[in-house]
C-alpha cells in the first residue's frame, strides 16, 4: 500500500541567512518596524514584530523595541528567516488599471494622491492577491520606485499619498510625525456616519489608544486602555440624520483605527463597521445599501520639499456613500 504525504512547502531563500544592514542617511528617523516590513517583502508584519519581541533583531548589537528610530550608521543584524516562498502578486485587470488611472487625484515629480476605491488594500498579502501598491507598479512599469507613504483600511475609501521618490516619503512621513498644527504637519481629514446621535460638546476625544493582537497575531483590536497611547481626534458634525450623524474627522495623531474607536468610545460607532460597530444596525442598513464600513479620506493638506505654500487635495464622497446618504435624506 503506497502512502501519500503532502509535498513540503517550497520556502523563500532570501532571508535563510543572517543579514547585516547599515542605516544610510537617507533612512535615518524611520522606526525599525517600518524599516523591517519594507526590507523584508513577504514575512507576514506580525512575524516581525515577533522577531523584536524575542530580542531576534540586534540593533548595534543591542535589542531594541519596535517603536526605536533607526540612527544613521546603525547595524541592523537580522537573523535567518523562515517564510513560505512568496505567491506572485495577480495581474492588474483593464478595469482595475482604468479605475486607479482615473483615481489620480494629484501628481507632481515625487509623489501621487489616489482617490483610492473602496474594497482595495493598500497592499497585497494575508490573502490579498492584489494591492494598490502592487497594482499601482504595473500600472507604472517605468516607475523606479512607487511606495506607500501611509495607509488606509481596506473599506475605507479616499485620499492616499504615494511616494514616487525616497526624498519625499522621508519628507512626507517626518510631516506625519508632525502632532502641531504647523506649517510641517498634515492635516488629514475624514466623513464617517456615525451610528446614533452625536453627543453635543463632543468636539474633541482624547483616550488612549492600546493595541491587542489576538488569534496569534491574525487579528488586531484597538481598544481605549490607560496603558495606551496619547490619541486626540476632533469631530465636527456636519448633518444630523434620523439616527445617524454625519461627522467630519481630523486625527491629530496617527493610530491605527484610531476615528472607528473613538467613535464607538462616545457610543457612536460608525456605520458598517464589524469591529466596533453594532451588528443589528449594519445588518439593518445593507438593506438600504450600506455594504461597507462609512469611512472616506476626503482632505489631505501638506507642504512640499522646498515648497512654501500649502497643497490642499480633495476626494469627493465616494458614489456609494453619496447615495446612501441622499436615502437617509429621503427617509
Amino acid at each position: 500500500m503506497t502512502s501519500h504525504s503532502k509535498p513540503a512547502p517550497s520556502l523563500d531563500d532570501r532571508f535563510a541567512r543572517v543579514q547585516l544592514l547599515e542605516v544610510d542617511a537617507d533612512l535615518a528617523g524611520q522606526r525599525i518596524d517600518n524599516f523591517l516590513v519594507a526590507r523584508l517583502k513577504g514575512v507576514p508584519r506580525t512575524h516581525v514584530y515577533k522577531l523584536l519581541r524575542k530580542g531576534e533583531v540586534r540593533v548595534n548589537k543591542g535589542r531594541i523595541k519596535a517603536d526605536y528610530r533607526i540612527k544613521a550608521g546603525d547595524m541592523v543584524r537580522l537573523p535567518p528567516i523562515k517564510v513560505a516562498a512568496r505567491t506572485p502578486p495577480g495581474k492588474l485587470t483593464q478595469g482595475l488599471g482604468r479605475k486607479l488611472s482615473e483615481a489620480v487625484l494629484y501628481e507632481d515629480d515625487g509623489m501621487l494622491v489616489i482617490n483610492k476605491p473602496p474594497g482595495i488594500a493598500v497592499h497585497g498579502g494575508s490573502g490579498v492577491n492584489l494591492g494598490l501598491i502592487e497594482a499601482l507598479r504595473q500600472l507604472r512599469p517605468e516607475a523606479r520606485y512607487l511606495e506607500l507613504v501611509h495607509r488606509l483600511d481596506r473599506d475605507t475609501s479616499g485620499c492616499i499619498m504615494v511616494a514616487k521618490k525616497r526624498s519625499y516619503l522621508r519628507h512626507l512621513q517626518q510631516c506625519l510625525r508632525e502632532k502641531t498644527a504647523g506649517a510641517d504637519s498634515i492635516t488629514k481629514v475624514y466623513q464617517a456616519l456615525a451610528v446614533g446621535r452625536w453627543p453635543k460638546g463632543a468636539a474633541e476625544v482624547r483616550a488612549p489608544l492600546l493595541k491587542l493582537d489576538l488569534a496569534g497575531g491574525k487579528e488586531r483590536i484597538v481598544k481605549v486602555h490607560s496603558d495606551g497611547k496619547h490619541s486626540l481626534t476632533r469631530f465636527k458634525v456636519l448633518e444630523r440624520y434620523e439616527g445617524f450623524t454625519l461627522l467630519e474627522a481630523r486625527p491629530v495623531t496617527g493610530r491605527t483605527h484610531q476615528i472607528r474607536v473613538h467613535a464607538q468610545y462616545k457610543q457612536c460607532p460608525l456605520l458598517g463597521d464589524e469591529k466596533y460597530g453594532r451588528d443589528e444596525v449594519n445588518l439593518q442598513m445593507r438593506k438600504l445599501g450600506a455594504k461597507r464600513l462609512f469611512l472616506h479620506a476626503s482632505s489631505l493638506t501638506f507642504h512640499l520639499p522646498h515648497e512654501l505654500g500649502r497643497v490642499t487635495v480633495e476626494a469627493p464622497l465616494a458614489d456609494d456613500l453619496a447615495l446612501f446618504i441622499q436615502k437617509l435624506q429621503e427617509r
